[in-house]
């Protein structure tokens, strides 16, 4: 059975040309191209129009449709802040200390001893910037708790917000242009964020070198909010879905006007884009036949949009199926770039680029999760197979990150284990744990890798008492509506 059928059918449509001097891809590959990554906030796998989605997606369509779209990619967490974390330094979260979502004025934040993609880039010339939601520490400074802002960890201009968008997507109050309040900004948040960035692109930006741009849209994370103009074309749908779907559709609208003016500028011929979500969506339609949402390790909590476009390469209009994550996008980057800057710490991705150029590719390390809120707590992605494994005691877990939380963590074991074929069972109903031939070794490199979790993961040694609602650990169950509203 071809689990991506409906994906690729809709993908045959939308391989259209973007950009005018691709030059049937016999353009030569750029030593420096800029980089541009853009991330949607909770948005599904099934969320574009690419991906089989209800929504109407024509830019990133098409940006798919030019480049590569990955069917098996995947956040580096299934919440916000660790998959954030990952992203932008090619290392499991637990590494980095950002063990769960930040919530405000918490000391856990992206330490000054990471290394970041932007600080890589600004090392090599880069001229670097974020727009958007940030979620890795304080903004702007507090003198309290005296965490790194973006402008300490690589980025030479900042206009971002703390988590989300307050009060909801429209008219947001809480941004923050490099150091300094913003004060109210008119509009949906992702239009905002657009202006700014195509803003920094006319006005600061020297087109004699290169740029690298991280822009994070706050959409579709709740609260949202759509322009009524695009709600209208939904209105067969449920309200909230209503709006929902015109949030994507407001979102590929901001990405669109970028992409625009890079292609009116003559930018595009030498910009790789990458594009994903930190997670899945808190939806489960929004994440199709994935089993779970947002917050879990199941597929529908991790398993995300991934869509690359880079003219240098050869074979445009592709479907990789083979797995990749954000954690790749670090290590790819400095292949390409032929720089080696990581070698005093420990890389959890693999440079992608011999994939990207459709040659042979053999994944140096497998792709790993851990995530001590819900269980299963871990997750192995082993070719076609993943491998995960529950801690059974009763221990309850903090929303809020909290001391209880970090002893847990460093103590906790395995007792219970799932292996599924996400080859033949997307959904993962079959648990073929007590049948396959390898799943003592499977279990074995499980428990070898919590050891690595408990061992190397950065311990937090002030951390606030449990306080506020306690959340026991939780199994899934599919949810019965089809619209489930999240706070966080």
């Amino acid at each position: 059975m071809n689990q991506h059928r409906p994906l690729m059918l809709g993908f045959l449509f939308i391989v259209l040309a973007f950009g005018c001097k691709q030059q049937n891809g016999q353009t030569a590959m750029k030593e420096k191209p800029n980089i541009l990554i853009l991330l949607a906030d909770d948005m599904g796998y099934a969320d574009l129009g690419c991906y089989g989605g209800a929504s109407n997606t024509p830019n990133l369509d098409r940006l798919a449709g030019s480049g590569i779209l990955f069917t098996d990619f995947y956040a580096a967490a299934p919440n916000c802040s660790p998959s954030r974390a990952g992203l932008l330094t090619g290392r499991a979260p637990f590494r980095t200390g950002i063990y769960n979502y930040r919530p405000p004025d918490h000391p856990m934040h992206l330490r000054d001893e990471e290394l970041t993609i932007p600080e890589v880039l600004s090392d090599m010339g880069y001229q670097t910037a974020h727009f958007g939601k940030w979620h890795l520490g304080s903004l702007p400074y507090d003198s309290m708790l005296q965490h790194p802002q973006p402008s300490g960890q690589g980025f030479g201009y900042s206009f971002g917000t703390e988590n989300n968008a307050s009060p909801s997507h429209l008219n947001p109050v809480n941004f923050i242009r490099n150091g300094e309040h913003a004060g109210t900004q008119e509009g949906y948040s992702c239009q905002i964020v657009a202006d700014e960035a195509i803003s920094w692109l006319t006005a600061l930006y020297d087109t004699t070198g290169n740029f690298f741009m991280y822009v994070a849209f706050h959409e579709p994370h709740a609260r949202i909010a759509s322009p009524p103009e695009l709600v209208a074309k939904y209105k067969e749908y449920p309200p909230f879905d209503a709006e929902y779907l015109a949030n994507i559709e407001n979102l590929d609208a901001a990405a669109g006007r970028i992409f625009q003016y890079l292609e009116i500028n003559q930018f595009i011929d030498n910009t790789l884009v990458f594009f994903s979500s930190d997670n899945g969506s808190y939806r489960q339609v929004s994440n199709g036949d994935l089993r779970a949402v947002k917050s879990y390790l199941y597929e529908g909590g991790i398993r995300v949009p991934g869509i690359l476009y880079w003219p240098s390469l050869s074979k445009q209009g592709r479907i990789i199926n083979q797995p990749a994550g954000f954690v790749d996008i670090m290590p790819t980057i400095c292949d390409i770039l032929k720089i080696n800057p990581l070698k005093d710490r420990v890389i959890d991705g693999t440079s992608i680029l011999s994939l990207l150029k459709g040659e042979d590719f053999k994944r140096e390390k497998p792709l790993f999760w851990f995530f001590y809120r819900t269980s299963p707590e871990i997750a192995v992605r082993i070719g076609h197979l993943v491998i995960m494994g529950r801690d059974m005691d009763t221990v309850s877990r903090t929303h809020r990150f909290s001391e209880p939380d970090m002893i847990y963590i460093k103590n906790m074991g395995l007792q219970e284990y799932e292996l599924y074929d996400l080859e033949s069972d997307i959904y993962q109903d079959n648990n073929l744990i007590e049948s396959h031939p390898d799943a003592s070794r499977f279990i074995q490199l499980l428990d070898d890798k919590l050891l690595e979790i408990q061992r190397e993961g950065y311990t937090w040694e002030e951390l606030p008492p449990a306080s506020g609602p306690m959340r026991m650990k939780t199994d899934w169950v599919r949810y019965t509506r089809r619209s489930v509203q999240s706070t966080q």
